[in-house]
């Protein structure tokens, strides 16, 4: 693992693609098959670079706050706002490993492959904890265990080689978190030292007590999700709790 941070500033020009572009839709539709989401609701989306997943939730959601260490990235996501004329989309610059506080209440909180760029985690998931809405649910997407691969191109500011979901379960669990739940999100295949290789991403959700209006979770059969690629599809059913 290195120690060094990593300097996405660079990175933000040509960091969208196809294969990131994908993964951002799956994470979505795997938190989108967890938590209904609804117009009452507000969301950070953490460690969004240019804000790939922002964009995929902020159709269904009343709005998202993109939070990100890289003012580079940050820079794109508001370019992509403005063009788009979006009004439920901000950004804020933040780096709880140096010091940085999470701000406001959130009814979700998201974050993508952004955990294992990140120094201290547990001390991360308790001021997401500390941000969390009661009735508040936290859904993070990141690597299931893997060698150091998926990242053999680039492994500076890589502090973690994925997480086992155990640990992931307790450090849930240790933030304040209950009816914590894991499933995979997707697959993501990447040149790899040997060959190309399928690296599994796994999504957890945890849930802070309390009540909100906001929150209402869908039956086990109901399998429709929204889809970045369509802003204009119909909501599912809400289900009245």
């Amino acid at each position: 693992m290195e120690n060094e941070k990593r300097n996405f500033d660079k990175e933000a020009a040509t960091w969208d693609d196809s294969r990131r572009a994908k993964m951002a839709k799956d994470v979505a539709d795997a938190i989108s098959g967890e938590i209904s989401l609804n117009r009452g609701m507000d969301v950070l989306d953490f460690g969004c670079g240019t804000g790939l997943l922002t964009l995929c939730l902020q159709p269904f959601i009343r709005s998202i706050t993109g939070a990100d260490s890289s003012r580079g990235m940050l820079e794109i996501l508001e370019r992509k706002i403005k063009d788009r004329k979006l009004s439920n989309v901000k950004t804020v610059i933040v780096d709880p490993d140096n010091g940085g506080e999470l701000t406001g209440r959130f009814d979700l909180i998201a974050s993508s492959m952004a955990l294992h760029h990140v120094k201290d985690v547990p001390s991360l998931l308790d001021q997401f904890y500390r941000v969390t809405a009661p009735g508040g649910r936290l859904s993070i997407a990141d690597l299931d265990p893997e060698e150091g691969q998926f990242h053999a191109d680039n492994h500076q500011g890589v502090f973690h080689d994925g997480f086992a979901r155990e640990d992931m379960r307790r450090m849930f669990a240790a933030a304040g978190y209950d009816d914590i739940k894991d499933r995979r999100a997707t697959m993501v295949t990447k040149p790899a030292p040997g060959g190309p290789r399928s690296f599994g991403i796994f999504l957890m959700t945890g849930h802070k007590k309390g009540l909100t209006s906001h929150l209402i979770f869908r039956k086990p059969d109901d399998h429709r999700n929204p889809s970045c690629y369509a802003p204009s599809a119909r909501m599912p059913a809400l289900l009245i709790c």
